[in-house]
């Protein structure tokens, strides 16, 4: 069994299933979504599908997923409607419409129900799986079970979880400790290229010879896997991490998908 974690497809189903093909997964892995499967790309509804298909999967709530269900709910709510546009919400708007009524409806109360944070623990390493970060500055627990794990993550805000960045990759430390004994926050919404002018003690430059984005790692504890699909092709790729051996699984954006 093996367990990986993607994040921020944003809409771009052809990258994601080329790369979930190339994996071929046995029957008992495991898959962790980040969140941010919509908007932006030209098929965001066929992310919301293929990742819901995903056998033993867990899938999180990002931040485009949360504008999305706060324009829905309120449809008189043109602040949350601008929201949601401005940030590249009319492909998802557009593809659910084009839906049937009970199948668009009963995708988008999957959504609604999507948790903000997961915990795993694959070999040794604890890791704590949410879209954005968490604010560090919240008190830690003596010792990182699972209880304490819920326990630590149920106290951070929501809207943290989902949209904090620069408090979190530019804070001096991590959760691990002086002991390396705590656990590794594994997140996206943040494009790695980002990091290298918010955070220090980055892995490697988070941009490789070949001009595609790629994870970093800052520090031992706070890894980013949000490689820029967003920005499409020339830059963007699909990250499949996974988590027992470390192995990073890429496929590129390519143009007009």
């Amino acid at each position: 069994m093996s367990t990986y974690v993607f994040s921020d497809v944003h809409g771009h189903r052809a990258t994601l299933e080329r790369v979930l093909d190339r994996l071929s997964p046995a029957q008992d892995d495991r898959f962790f979504c980040l969140g941010d499967m919509i908007d932006r790309g030209p098929d965001p509804v066929g992310v919301l599908r293929t990742c819901r298909g995903l056998p033993n999967a867990t899938v999180l709530m990002g931040n485009h997923e949360d504008l999305m269900i706060s324009c829905l709910s309120a449809p008189e709510d043109m602040l949350a409607a601008m929201n949601w546009g401005m940030n590249g919400g009319a492909a998802t708007s557009e593809g659910l419409a084009e839906m049937d009524a009970d199948e668009a409806n009963e995708l988008v109360d999957w959504i609604r129900g999507l948790p903000r944070w997961a915990q795993t623990v694959v070999g040794e390493r604890r890791y704590l799986l949410v879209h954005a970060g968490v604010r560090l500055s919240a008190p830690v627990p003596e010792a990182w079970d699972d209880t304490a794990v819920a326990a630590y993550l149920d106290a951070q805000d929501g809207e943290d979880l989902s949209w904090i960045r620069e408090d979190f990759w530019g804070a001096p430390a991590g959760l691990s400790g002086e002991d390396g004994s705590g656990p590794v926050v594994v997140a996206g919404h943040t494009p790695t290229p980002y990091l290298e002018r918010m955070a220090s003690g980055l892995d490697r430059p988070a941009v490789g010879e070949d001009g595609l984005a790629r994870m970093v790692r800052v520090g031992d504890d706070r890894w980013d896997v949000d490689c820029c699909a967003a920005g499409g092709a020339g830059l963007g790729q699909v990250l499949v991490l996974r988590l027992d051996d470390g192995e990073e699984f890429y496929e590129p954006v390519r143009e007009g998908e």
